[in-house]
């Protein structure tokens, strides 16, 4: 009976001693954990100015080449804009070619008659003329015309402009 008092008191000596080394362990690595957690913050803390600046300076670089984008871009919607203004210029110098005493004087004529003195005219002019005319009348007189000289006057009122083979697209 001694003997289990005895080793009851040993394992509780045992379990205390045990309790106590855990204890003195377990502290300086909580201490070391509670420290690189500072260290961490401290580093943070740190570059926190410096990872701001980088931020900033790529988003400044990100918004220069949007900028030379969208300049870039402008410059060739000024280009087709200029573009479109001198067709429209030459388009109303064609228009204003045909007076309309002509264009009236050839709406009384024959089809035939009609597309024949047009068909030895200047593009210019037939196609001003035609365009002038009354769309059914107009008809009538390029259906007189041979097809490729009809065309050529349909190019001329469209201002059809001359492509490039191989066009390059722009966006």
């Amino acid at each position: 009976m001694i003997h289990r008092l005895v080793t009851k008191d040993i394992r509780r000596s045992a379990g205390a001693a045990g309790l106590l080394l855990a204890a003195m362990f377990h502290v300086p690595a909580q201490a070391q954990e509670n420290g690189a957690a500072a260290k961490g913050n401290q580093f943070c803390a740190n570059i926190a100015d410096a990872a701001s600046d980088a931020r900033f300076a790529l988003q400044k670089q990100a918004l220069a080449d949007m900028e030379k984008e969208i300049e870039s871009r402008l410059k060739v919607l000024e280009a087709k804009r200029a573009e479109y203004e001198e067709w429209l210029r030459r388009r109303n110098e064609v228009l204003e070619k045909a007076d309309e005493t002509i264009v009236l004087i050839y709406s009384r004529m024959r089809p035939d008659a009609a597309a024949l003195q047009l068909t030895n005219m200047d593009d210019e002019i037939a196609a001003a003329v035609i365009a002038k005319l009354n769309p059914r009348i107009a008809s009538a007189v390029l259906n007189e015309m041979e097809p490729a000289r009809a065309a050529q006057l349909a190019n001329v009122i469209t201002d059809a402009p001359r492509r490039e083979k191989n066009p390059v697209r722009q966006n």
